[in-house]
């Protein structure tokens, strides 16, 4: 694929202005160059024109080799008219005017009059384009058409079949961008509507993104549907931390609650696309679920306290115990809380016991979880392998971005697995191995690409990898019991594509990278997720914090969490929600959610992004980052931080892969860490734990 300067230009005439665009670039992208607009409701940048709506029409002609122009005898199509050498487009006169109101007009014949109550009012480009360039009257005076009003298509989108236009952009979305095509028209002319096959649910793992795509309010959000109208809401630019693509979003709120969720475009990370976990899937931050109160137990119950108790018992515990005490750390925490997590446990506490690795097996090879590659490049590999998972599931954002390749850039992909992958659809190659064969089906395939023999199954994939590919794995491969040679043999397979640098082993949760490069680890000597479970569950360790984690829905073994949590002489739960974890818990503290207070997360390509506080803390709920300052100065008198931004100063000072970020440099896109030794290596851990 050429790049824009590789791109041949040609000369077109807008309106009387001369302009160089590239050639064969869309006239209604063409335009903006000269801070024009043509409007629009069926084109969508992302999606192939089609030219539905017509509303995008435009005068076109051609100058002539003695300089006249010769007009086209009827108007065309700026969504679908592609730049030429001596074009000629004129958007700005009294036929298209006309022509413009005429489509409105059709347009707004059966439109509902539903503008006071709908959920796209105020926000909605049928009225933006009618205001700017439709009839000021309707000459229509017939009864409109009445269809189905609020059809539920899913958990989460609803169909107000009235407002319809027949754009299409909903049905191309499923077939060009998620490509699951779980909508189609039904029906033709006046009775066309979209619709999922056979009536059924509209299951897709990115179905709010139609609500989003819809320009009128035929579509609207099931969760959104009446709470608020967009002059009532504050909107700011967040992270959705549901998985580890760092997906950019706006966050809308009213009234200090969070109402809804929105696509926010970032070019290298989702574009403007979010998956339904990213989009719905954070009405926890106001469940009635959440911890708003410090809580310390006496006698047998846990009772309402305050935060300097609750941290003159804890230090008091925990300093005592010291290399008896471990913490286990989840995913939703932050950089900064992350860095002072490992502080407080390794100098405060004295204690070797830190993990934040939740498989069943862990890795104690450093290189085994190496990251080399950012999610725009698979826009451009050579070839892509998608090993031991469902990337949908696993990496939706990643997964749109594989498909985007594949479709639009022929990239060819291979689909190795144990089960069936959303992928497996458009895949060139699917290889299916049993559980535990992982190393024995790639040791095969590597001996392929180098050009050995072997069985006909992988033929085809050592034919599409041989001469180079990216590698999409994710930390999920450690949940079986040869994880380690898993990796091992996968990095062993790049190597012998000849692009060791396309191995990449994924990190799962929002941050769970952030504490890879952070060493959230064990040092030397100290104990790893499974070993402090086991400590906990023999009394070995006697004060064990587990920060934004409960063990009971992360670790794989039920019977061991039990023991443990209930043979902790002193457990400390700190988190947003209240867990199965909180019914053991000797002290609970509340804490802030990601919307309410200011942070970093590293995403899996090691992208840093900066969060801003949106929401205040509910009730008594403080940042961990916070609580660890206050624990330090309890425990020790340590000077405190006075705020996140130089948390994160003390990170780059002493972490040579954050070398140079600051709160300041970290607006718009983010930045990618600079290659640094693992933080494995440098934490010096022991074992791999089982």
């Amino acid at each position: 694929m050429g790049s824009a300067a590789e791109q041949k230009l040609v000369k077109i005439t807008v309106n009387g202005t001369e302009v160089e665009v590239p050639e064969g670039e869309l006239i209604v992208e063409s335009v903006k160059r000269l801070g024009l607009e043509i409007p629009i409701f069926c084109y969508h940048p992302r999606m192939k024109p089609v030219g539905m709506c017509r509303m995008c029409l435009v005068e076109v002609g051609f100058k002539q080799a003695d300089g006249s122009v010769r007009m086209m005898p009827k108007p065309q199509a700026g969504c679908t008219l592609p730049a030429s050498e001596n074009l000629v487009v004129v958007t700005d006169s009294e036929s298209i005017h006309r022509d413009r109101k005429g489509v409105l007009e059709f347009l707004l014949a059966n439109h509902p009059l539903d503008c006071p109550i709908c959920d796209r009012g105020g926000e909605c480009p049928l009225q933006n384009n009618t205001i700017f360039y439709g009839p000021s009257t309707s000459r229509f005076i017939e009864v409109k058409r009445h269809l189905p009003k609020a059809v539920p298509l899913s958990e989460y989108v609803t169909l107000d079949l009235e407002r319809c236009i027949q754009c299409g952009r909903c049905v191309r979305f499923t077939e060009e961008i998620s490509g699951d095509s779980q909508l189609a028209f039904r029906f033709r002319g006046a009775e066309m509507q979209p619709s999922t096959f056979e009536l059924t649910d509209f299951t897709s793992k990115f179905s709010g993104n139609v609500i989003e795509v819809c320009p009128v309010g035929a579509l609207t959000s099931s969760k959104y549907r009446f709470r608020s109208r967009p002059w009532d809401l504050e909107t700011k630019a967040s992270i959705c931390t549901e998985c580890g693509n760092g997906c950019n979003v706006w966050l809308d709120y009213r009234s200090g609650k969070l109402v809804r969720i929105n696509g926010r475009t970032n070019e290298l990370v989702n574009e403007e696309w979010t998956c339904d976990r990213g989009k719905f899937g954070q009405e926890y931050i106001d469940s009635p679920e959440r911890l708003d109160r410090v809580l310390l137990r006496k006698a047998d119950a846990l009772h309402e306290s305050s935060w300097p108790e609750a941290m003159d018992a804890i230090a008091a515990r925990f300093v005592e115990s010291g290399d008896s005490s471990a913490m286990l750390v989840g995913p939703r925490a932050t950089n900064e809380d992350l860095y002072l997590a490992r502080e407080i446990v390794t100098k405060t506490f004295g204690s070797r016991n830190l993990d934040h690795r939740w498989t069943k097996n862990l890795p104690n090879n450093p290189e085994a979880t190496a990251v080399h590659s950012r999610i725009a490049d698979f826009e451009t590999a050579r070839a892509i392998l998608i090993f031991g998972n469902d990337l949908s599931d696993e990496q939706p954002i990643l997964y749109l971005r594989v498909r985007k390749a594949w479709s639009q850039f022929n990239v060819p992909v291979v689909v190795i697995s144990d089960r069936a992958t959303s992928a497996d659809a458009f895949a060139e190659a699917v290889v299916r191995y049993a559980p535990g064969e992982e190393v024995e089906i790639l040791t095969s395939l590597s001996g392929m690409v180098r050009g050995g023999g072997g069985s006909e199954d992988l033929k085809r994939a050592s034919e599409i990898l041989r001469g180079g590919f990216l590698l999409a794995a994710s930390s999920s491969v450690f949940n079986s019991a040869s994880g380690e040679a898993t990796a091992v043999a996968l990095r062993d397979l790049c190597a012998s594509a000849g692009t060791p640098d396309g191995y990449n082993l994924f990190a799962l949760g929002a941050n769970e990278q952030g504490a890879r490069d952070l060493g959230i680890l064990p040092t030397e000597g100290g104990k790893d997720t499974k070993r402090i479970l086991e400590a906990c569950a023999s009394g070995e360790v006697k004060s064990l914090w587990l920060l934004h984690c409960d063990p009971f829905s992360l670790y794989h073994d039920r019977g061991l969490v039990e023991r443990a949590l209930e043979n902790v002489e002193f457990l400390v739960v700190q988190d947003i929600l209240a867990t199965e974890a909180t019914l053991f818990a000797s002290a609970v503290l509340p804490s802030c959610s990601h919307a309410e207070y200011e942070g970093t997360y590293t995403n899996i390509e090691r992208r840093v992004q900066r969060v801003p506080r949106i929401l205040p803390p509910k009730g008594s709920a403080r940042p961990p980052w916070q609580v660890f300052c206050d624990l330090r100065l309890a425990a020790t008198g340590a000077m405190p931080f006075f705020g996140p931004s130089e948390v994160m100063e003390a990170i780059a000072k002493e972490h040579s892969q954050f070398a140079g970020v600051s709160y300041s440099g970290l607006a718009g896109e983010g930045c990618v860490l600079a290659s640094a030794d693992s933080a494995l290596a440098s934490a010096g851990i022991e074992g791999g734990g089982g």
